[in-house]
C-alpha cells in the first residue's frame, strides 16, 4: 500500500485544527493512519483527507473515533473553536 503524502493542515480554519488535533491524538495512541482506517471502518485515504484538513469526519463516527483514543466525550474529538 503506497501511503500519500503528508500534507500540513492550514490551522487557521476548524477543519485544519480539527485535522491536526486527529493527526496528534493517533500519534500519541501509536497508531498509523492505516491502523486507525481499519478500526473505525473506513479507508487510510478518509483519515488523510481528516488529518490534512481536507474534510471533517462525520458525526456519526466521532464516538466510535473517541473510543479508539480512549476519550471520554465524542467533543474531545473536535478541536477548540
Amino acid at each position: 500500500m503506497m501511503t500519500p503524502k503528508r500534507k500540513e493542515p492550514d490551522l487557521s480554519t476548524y477543519a485544519g485544527r480539527c485535522g491536526s488535533r486527529l493527526r496528534m491524538l493517533r500519534e500519541k495512541k501509536g497508531l498509523t493512519a492505516e491502523q486507525l482506517a481499519e478500526r473505525l471502518g473506513v479507508s487510510y485515504r478518509t483519515v488523510y483527507r481528516w488529518e490534512s484538513g481536507e474534510h471533517d469526519p462525520p458525526f456519526n463516527l466521532l464516538p466510535k473515533i473517541a473510543n479508539v483514543f480512549g476519550l471520554h466525550s465524542p467533543r474531545e474529538v473536535l478541536a477548540e473553536q
